[in-house]
């Protein structure tokens, strides 16, 4: 059986200054809201942060930004946070932007035990620059490198006792890759079950990812809310 935590405090204190944290999430969807809240909390500094881009302003990645805890992003895009935009044109944070479909194999290189791998994607690019370009096929091909994390921070909608996680469709996104190449992955869960509920043909994180569980309500917020007007 995994950890079970009762308090989302209690669920990142290992979590010190200078950790490496994936987060999973698309915008706000799939995020681990609660525990990303227990982390402004705690008030840990100098995170180096992987995740597809930072919240908003007031709510995800982004209240960890506006608190200054983040040194350092590892996205693929700015997204709907100003912040997020100030600091970088500022020079308060570090940012290295990757495109999306290469960050996506960056995680699950690292998770799969896979050290780099080349694609055309970034080639020609100031994401090149200084980098090793091979040819292959006549074809330009980028060196990228993949990624790990000390702690993988992700959400379900649903695990057991053993660890085993089904997500809630798109809130899928970058879950099950971070929660194999995190070091430690704490999935944050709408609904814990006991082990032989889940259809094993219905489980999209093996528990051997996962080293502990928080049972947690979501808020649910929407990104950007567009209403059809009526005619």
């Amino acid at each position: 059986m995994k950890t079970i935590y009762t308090s989302f405090a209690e669920a990142v204190a290992e979590i010190q200054d200078g950790s490496t944290i994936m987060v999973g999430g698309f915008g706000l969807v799939g995020i681990p809201e609660n525990l990303i809240l227990a982390l402004v909390d705690s008030q840990v500094k100098h995170l180096t942060v992987i995740s597809n881009n930072c919240g908003v302003d007031d709510w995800g990645l982004g209240l960890l930004l506006k608190n200054k805890q983040i040194d350092k992003m590892i996205g693929s895009y700015v997204g709907e946070n100003k912040e997020f935009e100030r600091q970088v044109l500022a020079g308060e944070l570090e940012v290295e932007l990757t495109p999306q479909g290469t960050l996506a194999e960056r995680i699950r290189a690292g998770g799969a035990g896979i050290p780099a791998f080349y694609t055309p994607a970034g080639v020609g690019t100031p994401i090149a620059e200084g980098e090793e370009v091979r040819v292959f096929n006549n074809k330009e091909y980028l060196l990228q490198t993949a990624l790990k994390a000390d702690f993988s921070l992700i959400r379900a909608a649903v695990g057991d006792h053993a660890g085993n996680l089904v997500y809630n469709k798109t809130a899928r996104n970058f879950n099950p890759m971070m929660a194999a190449a995190g070091k430690v992955t704490i999935a944050e869960v709408e609904q814990l079950v006991e082990p032989g509920t889940i259809n094993p043909d219905h489980v999209h994180t093996p528990g051997i990812y996962v080293q502990a569980l928080i049972e947690g309500a979501q808020e649910k917020r929407i990104e950007r809310l567009t209403i059809r007007q009526e005619a």
